[in-house]
């Protein structure tokens, strides 16, 4: 892979990273707002699937045949129903438990399940098995999150 195309898969990785907190902020807010979180999801699904659609057909990429969808596996079909349990999860706990510490524990599963999916080569995504410098560098990001939270739970507030 060359500098520029890493440079590029980081870049969109990161900005992804740092909307998934601001997304469970702003999807939380409009929760407490409507004083209803469901409903909240609901319209963020929808302006989500808005924005898909019109990336998709704005870039020509419509071109699907259902000779590929029948050939797609089920699982593959049902992969909105993570994204869905997430919004709906994070737009409910984040107001009562706080955004950083829902998002902790968000990070937390996302660092255990990108590495048993790396490991064990789930969902046919490559295999990268877990080896012992890998394992530090998941448990140092794991201890790291949980220490940056705890911090940030015992802070003060600033008048």
């Amino acid at each position: 892979m060359n500098a520029p195309t890493l440079a590029f898969y980081i870049a969109l990785s990161t900005v992804g990273g740092i909307l998934i907190p601001i997304m469970a902020a702003l999807s939380g807010g409009l929760g407490r707002t409507l004083d209803n979180p469901w409903a909240a999801a609901a319209i963020v699904s929808a302006g989500a699937f808005a924005l898909v659609l019109a990336f998709t057909l704005a870039t020509g990429s419509m071109n699907v045949s259902w000779d590929g969808l029948k050939q797609a596996k089920p699982l593959q079909l049902l992969a909105g129903v993570g994204f869905a349990y997430y919004l709906l999860s994070i737009t409910w706990v984040g107001p009562r438990f706080g955004f950083g510490n829902a998002v902790m524990f968000v990070l937390a599963g996302q660092i255990i399940s990108s590495a048993a999916i790396d490991h064990f080569g789930l969902f046919g995504a490559p295999q990268k098995p877990i080896n012992l410098l890998r394992a530090a560098g998941l448990v140092i990001m794991a201890t790291g999150i949980a220490i940056a939270q705890i911090a940030a739970n015992n802070a003060r507030p600033q008048a």
